[in-house]
């Protein structure tokens, strides 16, 4: 794959910050989303909501209902709201891991792998760290020979012939 051009860097470098920012609220709304799937699919069948009878912040108990599990608390419901915010906030990621990926010019899998970070717990953390080190690292690289090439071929550094020199 040709490599990026030097005058997209600075979109690249926009592009892996929000990458950044996409990754992190992925990988703790995933975080909270196994909690809750914790609480309610296993014998303590709870659900956590906002306000309502229970007070402040409290656990409804779950029961199983002729179409599933049913709810049985009342105020807003925390589970359903972070089952909903990591879904959508999951598109936004994925638009933020194609957006990298395709400045970069990476391969088909390098976006599957990022885009598993919003699937599998604690992956976004990690591949966020190690994506970033190898962006950053790319960029300077491919800088620092930029800036190298130029040098030599500057027409300042090679000699310019002067009315003494005749």
């Amino acid at each position: 794959m040709p490599a990026p051009k030097l005058a997209t860097f600075p979109a690249i470098r926009g592009a892996l910050k929000f990458y950044q920012i996409c990754s992190i609220i992925t990988g703790v709304g995933l975080l909270l989303l196994c909690l809750e799937m914790v609480l309610k699919y296993t014998p303590l069948a709870v659900e956590v909501f906002l306000g309502g009878s229970g007070g402040f912040l409290w656990l409804a108990p779950v029961v199983e209902g002729p179409d599933g599990l049913v709810s049985t608390g009342d105020g807003i419901n925390l589970s359903l709201g972070i089952l909903i915010v990591h879904g959508w906030f999951y598109v936004v990621y994925l638009f933020a891991c194609f957006r990298l990926w395709s400045m970069m010019r990476w391969p088909f899998w390098r976006f599957l792998l990022l885009a598993s970070g919003g699937i599998v717990p604690f992956a976004s953390f990690f591949l966020e760290a190690r994506t970033a080190r190898d962006v950053r690292r790319y960029l300077d690289e491919r800088e620092a020979a930029e800036l190298h090439s130029r040098a030599e071929h500057s027409s300042l550094t090679q000699q310019i012939p002067t009315e003494n020199t005749r």
